[in-house]
């Protein structure tokens, strides 16, 4: 195939993902990702004829037939594109392409799976995705976690949650002044992206659930249900250094649930303990269904 033939058929492929954006509204995104991708197919096979400086050659003419979205860069994401996808993953076409820039950062092929099956299930928008992947959410999970993934075995509740767990905090508040009351106002304040941060399937019900033991009433920071998992998850926060009573308090709130709101249908309660670091109690406890995990502050906050 001649030069101009390449620079052909990419136009055509331009001018039919037009129409299409017009005539099949429903379709709009995944013929504009079936459009870059055959795009950077062309654009591989030409680079590998004509040499590099074609795609140069190239995003000048298209850029001055159909706008900047055919500029050098753009040109060369499509290619890289092309060159990932043919690989190694089926086209995320429930995906967009701003979605797609995000997972070009990406060179292995279980991290790229990981997240484009958080993405699609979490429908994540492609900021979220950016923040996943720059705070490095794969990177966090277990060895056995990322074993499962590549093995393609199941994952429990366990393996979901990352360590540590990053929590946004605004720069008003005062780091090294953080206490119980003020972490738990920040989770509340960004329930939706902590649960996503915990995995997939998450409810929050209530924060502050009030529970009577005996003749003292207590309260459990957040009360969450795993749909996936078929659960009830219960959340203490600490930011003091972790201690046997809190590990207790966590087991008597757990079989309150179990006792009190769990049906014959549903899986035992989860508990998890977000703690500022860990200690010797953490290393050895094997207590059933109890998940410690550390958090970092970061600043900011999420979309």
């Amino acid at each position: 195939m001649n030069e101009n033939k390449y620079y052909d058929e990419i136009k055509e492929l331009i001018v039919n993902n037009e129409i299409n954006k017009v005539v099949k509204n429903y379709s709009i995104n995944r013929s504009d990702l079936e459009t870059k991708y055959n795009i950077g197919k062309l654009l591989s096979e030409a680079g590998k004829n004509y040499g590099e400086n074609i795609i140069k050659k190239f995003s000048v003419k298209l850029t001055n037939e159909f706008g900047k979205e055919y500029g050098l860069t753009n040109l060369k994401n499509m290619r890289n594109y092309y060159i990932l996808f043919s690989k190694s993953q089926a086209m995320p076409d429930q995906l967009t392409w701003s979605h797609i820039i995000e997972l070009l950062k990406i060179k292995n092929h279980f991290e790229l799976k990981y997240y484009i099956n958080i993405s699609i299930i979490q429908k994540l928008t492609y900021r979220q995705l950016g923040n996943k992947i720059k705070n490095k959410e794969y990177e966090r999970l277990s060895d056995e976690a990322k074993n499962k993934l590549i093995s393609n075995e199941s994952l429990n509740i366990k393996d979901t949650i990352p360590e540590p767990i990053f929590i946004p905090i605004s720069k008003k508040y005062d780091k090294e002044k953080l206490n119980e009351k003020l972490l738990h106002t920040i989770i509340v304040d960004n329930i939706k992206e902590f649960m996503k941060q915990l995995g997939n399937g998450y409810s929050f019900i209530e924060d502050e659930y009030k529970i009577k033991i005996g003749d003292k009433f207590n309260y459990i920071d957040i009360l969450l249900f795993n749909i996936e998992f078929n659960c009830y998850v219960v959340v203490e926060l600490k930011t003091s250094e972790l201690k046997k009573e809190h590990i207790g308090q966590l087991g008597i709130y757990m079989d309150y649930i179990d006792k009190c709101l769990k049906t014959n249908l549903q899986n035992k309660t989860i508990g998890i303990i977000l703690a500022k670091k860990n200690n010797e109690y953490v290393l050895y406890s094997t207590i059933d269904n109890i998940i410690f995990r550390t958090f970092n502050l970061i600043g900011g906050t999420y979309e």
